[in-house]
């Protein structure tokens, strides 16, 4: 009696017995079992002797358990296991059959290396969840039509450095970065360093798609009554750009799900580089981009581009600087940021009382205009007062790492 597993048949190999069954009791000519099962007369002959030979185990395949002729070999397996364990530690299966090829020219497809990495335990499969529907948004069909942005706080550099920020946009109609930079927090100046650096490359982009953040939106109440428009969003009306705010982060899933592939990609592509600041980052950026972009890149569905020029009136760092109003004291002084300034010029009588613009930027002396005109001044008094320090929610974790440790007294109640 032949046992259970010899007599495991496909559903190709049970229509054959069903097919052999009716012959025996001459209800199929062998004419008609050629119509049935799809086989030539000859072919049918073979399949009926060793029926009749053999019986039911006659029908089921030889080549069942059987090694394949194409598999790989041993030591290729455990080669591209070793490299997976030491020097692509932590890779996921379509990155890694991407770096072996790359650099040990060792060709393995991403299910090979999938079911072996699983098998290891290098690797484990998603779950799958219940999780809420949202609905695909079609593509826009030109570049420059649609930016989206967004702010990244992670262990880019794993255990060698602190938490940074990975500042990037990225194109909806192609899927390419335009822009990219490290931070050490998520801040105004590191999206406006990114911005430049894509209006220096492309031009103006017809609009700018973000979260609710407090660098793009104004959600405090107190605050709202003001001129309810941030630093950012004033930057982007000046030049022209709308600014769109999502209401949820699937709403901007293309840069959500951009996050994760540098999350993934970039972060091992640095360890491979020996890359462990947010200096050798940013000089490090461009040339990851370029690859990157050539890999996921996909075709605008309209050739054209929706970039605009910059105008001749586009100052970009006089856009880009904030601006504060102050009024001048009768002595043609006044105070910004904790410094006492004073005017010079050869008609005081003029300016007293005036109000003036005060223009500053980052790491930058500040600028002084009244009516359009630059002013002189000198720094007449330095006298830095601490300010309460206002964080945004994203902000509150990056300054509660970097806070003063204080060791409590040897009488405290603690103790």
């Amino acid at each position: 009696m032949e046992s259970k597993e010899k007599l495991r048949m496909s559903i190709k190999e049970a229509s054959r017995l069903g097919v052999m069954r009716r012959m025996d009791k001459k209800e199929l000519t062998p004419r008609r079992a050629i119509e049935e099962l799809g086989i030539s007369r000859k072919q049918l002959r073979r399949v009926r002797k060793r029926y009749l030979a053999e019986g039911v185990p006659g029908l089921i395949s030889r080549k069942r358990g059987q090694v394949s002729g194409n598999r790989i070999r041993a030591e290729i397996r455990e080669k591209a296991i070793g490299l997976l364990q030491t020097e692509y530690h932590q890779f996921g299966p379509t990155f890694a059959s991407e770096k072996l090829l790359e650099r040990q020219q060792l060709k393995l497809s991403n299910e090979t290396l999938r079911k072996w990495m699983i098998e290891e335990g290098l690797w484990l499969s998603k779950k799958k969840r219940d999780k809420r529907v949202y609905q695909r948004r079609p593509r826009r069909s030109r570049f420059g039509e649609l930016l989206q942005g967004d702010g990244s706080l992670h262990s880019w550099f794993e255990e060698r450095n602190e938490k940074c920020c990975l500042i990037h946009f990225i194109d909806d109609a192609t899927n390419e970065i335009t822009s990219a930079r490290f931070v050490p927090t998520e801040r105004t100046e590191g999206y406006l360093e990114c911005l430049k650096e894509h209006l220096g490359k492309y031009g103006r982009p017809l609009a700018l798609y973000v979260d609710k953040h407090g660098i793009f939106k104004v959600n405090r109440e107190e605050i709202k009554k003001g001129e309810g428009i941030t630093h950012f969003g004033r930057v982007l009306k000046e030049l022209g750009i709308t600014l769109i705010w999502a209401h949820s982060p699937q709403a901007k899933g293309r840069v959500e799900r951009s996050n994760g592939v540098l999350q993934d990609r970039l972060i091992k592509e640095m360890r491979l580089e020996g890359i462990n600041t947010i200096e050798e980052g940013n000089v490090f950026l461009p040339i990851f981009l370029r690859k990157h972009n050539k890999r996921f890149r996909k075709d605008a569905g309209n050739p054209e581009d929706a970039h605009r020029a910059m105008r001749k009136e586009d100052n970009l760092e006089r856009i880009c600087a904030r601006k504060d109003k102050r009024k001048l004291s009768k002595d043609l002084t006044f105070q910004h940021h904790g410094m006492l300034y004073l005017i010079e010029t050869n008609t005081p009588n003029r300016l007293r009382h005036a109000s003036i613009e005060v223009l500053y930027r980052e790491n930058q002396p500040v600028e002084v205009e009244h009516e359009g005109k630059k002013l002189k001044y000198k720094i007449w008094e330095e006298q830095v007062y601490e300010r309460p320090l206002v964080l945004d929610v994203k902000e509150i974790g990056a300054a509660w790492a970097n806070r003063k440790q204080t060791k409590p007294s040897r009488r405290h109640c603690w103790r």
